[in-house]
């Protein structure tokens, strides 16, 4: 007889086999990347503070409400900019300067000039454990994992997620004309 255990290891297994399916597809396909990175604070030099930085964290692929790194693992997506030259302060609106401040760390950063670069990204657990969990971008219904690709709330925003990967993925290395 099998336990629930046993259900909840070919759910993880499935995920894990069919990431690294989409994993070879986007590598084989030379798929665009972006940039992965993180905050980091930086020392003052002489007394002066300097805000902090965005560090490189890897490369991902964007597939639509998530974003999928080499090795197999997902992150929710977060916030997202482009290293770029953040020219000079404007004083036009705090949200105008708040984007070029982002644009500064990422300019500042060690990323490709012209690289978009996602930020405050959430990793998402692979487990059954935690797919079952309540609340996250990731669940379980039966032995299939969902995504929550829509706000829409209630069954109408969750669609099966290797389906979706794989949609997201052909879009991304084939896009339509």
């Amino acid at each position: 007889m099998h336990g629930a255990g046993d259900g909840d290891d070919a759910i993880e297994a499935g995920l894990r086999a069919a990431l690294a399916d989409v994993v070879r597809r986007l590598t084989a396909a030379g798929a665009r990347t972006e940039a992965l990175g993180a905050f980091e604070r930086r020392r003052s030099i002489l007394g002066v503070r300097r805000g902090p930085v965005l560090v490189p964290l890897g490369r991902v692929w964007r597939l639509g409400v998530l974003l999928l790194d080499a090795q197999g693992g997902l992150h929710e997506v977060g916030a997202v900019t482009r290293a770029i030259d953040p020219g000079r302060v404007t004083n036009q609106s705090p949200r105008a300067e708040e984007r070029r401040d982002y644009r500064r760390a990422a300019f500042q950063g060690k990323f490709e000039r012209g690289d978009t670069v996602n930020y405050d990204t959430t990793p998402i657990a692979l487990d059954a454990e935690s797919l079952r969990g309540a609340g996250g971008l990731l669940s379980v219904e039966g032995d299939t994992v969902l995504v929550r690709w829509s706000k829409l709330p209630g069954a109408g925003g969750l669609t099966p997620l290797i389906p979706y990967l794989l949609e997201r993925a052909d879009l991304l290395t084939a896009p339509p004309p």
